[in-house]
């Protein structure tokens, strides 16, 4: 029962990893320029801070990550800290995808309100890019949610054994 819990966070881990990579990754790369009515501009990540904060969100995450799984290979059992690094990453990670999702629904469908355009239509693959983004950082949350679901099950588990 054991080894199975333990093979069980090993792969949340490699999967909170892998998306965070991924969401990082994808939101670094994505950029496009277009023009509008003879008017040049580029669309990136780094223009906007919710999307900074996403991809630095994620990165964090990622590098977290990987550092866990290297602890918890080398033997060492810090459960507590552990668990507890766990909440602070998946409340990190659940702030920045907000913060990015926010975003991307004004650049998708403007806000009529405050007098903001979609952009959208122009930067299809810019706002392609994010998505992908969106979608893996929204499953790294989902994965972390599920580490930490597993650590607050993992001792109801024991004091039954």
């Amino acid at each position: 029962m054991a080894k199975a819990n333990k093979l069980f966070h090993l792969l949340l881990r490699f999967l909170a990893f892998g998306s965070t990579l991924c969401a990082a990754i994808v939101m670094a790369t994505s950029h496009e320029k277009a023009t509008v009515l003879n008017i040049s501009f580029e669309a990136k990540y780094s223009n906007t801070p919710s999307f900074k904060f996403f991809f630095i969100g994620n990165a964090i995450g990622c590098i977290y990550s990987l550092l866990v799984l290297f602890i918890r290979s080398s033997g060492h059992s810090f459960g507590r800290v552990i668990l507890a690094l766990d909440m602070i990453v998946t409340m990190l990670l659940t702030s920045c995808v907000s913060a990015a999702l926010a975003i991307a629904y004004v650049g998708k469908k403007g806000n009529s309100h405050a007098g903001w355009l979609p952009i959208c239509g122009q930067v299809t693959e810019f706002c392609d890019h994010v998505t992908g983004a969106l979608i893996a950082g929204f499953i790294g949350v989902i994965i972390y949610l599920l580490l930490l679901l597993s650590h607050s099950i993992n001792p109801l588990l024991v004091s039954k054994a």
